[in-house]
């Protein structure tokens, strides 16, 4: 079980002003202390208002940023976290991710890597990972830094895309695993086997997903706007799930990939 990455974190993929500002407020009443944020999501700064806003000491809270693939080139890397941590009123971030590897191998991992982990040396984060890295990309990327030094690989992970094989090799690596996507945009409130599963314990089937993901020991950051919605998944993650409600998500895999950009590598 993770006991680094605070589970579940929230997430602020395509939320911006009003709307993040109120959903993040929400969140933050209801426990959340993990925030998940991008320097392609353009809300650092908001996040950050928003975080020092509340009050709440900066040893209390987890916050995840992550570097854009058009920020690898060593010299421009460090500058970007420089600009992401103004932006988000910190010293530190807690995690600092390359979001995607860099397209066609444009910046040589044995150039960008190194530059994540100075990052990491010289105390402008606690810890490092990597996001949407295949198996084979995550074998070079340990075998660049070696073992034990980056701490996750974000990946998407819903019933829909169970992506086993990438998960087994984190495993194998000693990486965490971290999901974004986790309810595949909405699409697990309408699944008839889940939603059978949740009226058995009484929850949503949102809840029933994020709960999958909890049992795996897989670290997770649902988004919503609805502070109704946003209390519900924190509370996902006190449910256990029986071995035949794991089985019958098991079934639910269909390799269905929602985040699947230009840049993407080639997926295992």
């Amino acid at each position: 079980m993770s006991t680094t990455l605070p589970n579940p974190g929230f997430g602020t993929f395509r939320l911006e002003g009003d709307t993040l500002r109120e959903s993040m407020k929400a969140a933050l009443d209801a426990g959340y202390r993990h925030f998940d944020t991008a320097q392609f999501y353009g809300n650092e700064a908001e996040v950050g208002q928003v975080l020092a806003d509340s009050g709440i000491p900066r040893s209390e809270l987890f916050v995840t940023t992550k570097i854009w693939y058009d920020r690898l080139q060593p010299g421009d890397l460090e500058k970007s976290v420089e600009e992401s941590l103004e932006k988000l009123q910190m010293d530190y971030v807690d995690l600092l991710l390359i979001h995607w590897p860099s397209p066609n191998d444009e910046v040589a991992m044995e150039d960008y890597l190194p530059a994540l982990a100075k990052m990491k040396a010289e105390e402008k984060t606690r810890h490092i990972g990597i996001s949407n890295f295949t198996c084979e990309q995550m074998e070079r990327a340990v075998g660049i830094l070696g073992r034990d030094e980056l701490l996750t690989n974000q990946v998407e992970v819903h019933p829909y895309l169970q992506n086993r094989k990438v998960l087994d090799k984190c495993q194998e690596l000693g990486l965490e695993v971290s999901a974004f996507m986790p309810l595949a945009v909405g699409k697990v409130m309408d699944d008839e086997t889940l939603k059978i599963i949740a009226d058995r314990h009484g929850v949503s089937p949102a809840q029933i997903a994020l709960a999958w993901l909890k049992m795996q020991d897989i670290v997770t950051f649902p988004s919503s706007t609805k502070p109704k919605n946003i209390r519900s998944n924190i509370e996902a993650f006190s449910l256990t799930l029986t071995g035949e409600d794991m089985a019958k998500i098991a079934e639910l895999d269909r390799g269905e990939r929602i985040a699947n950009p230009d840049i993407a590598p080639d997926w295992d």
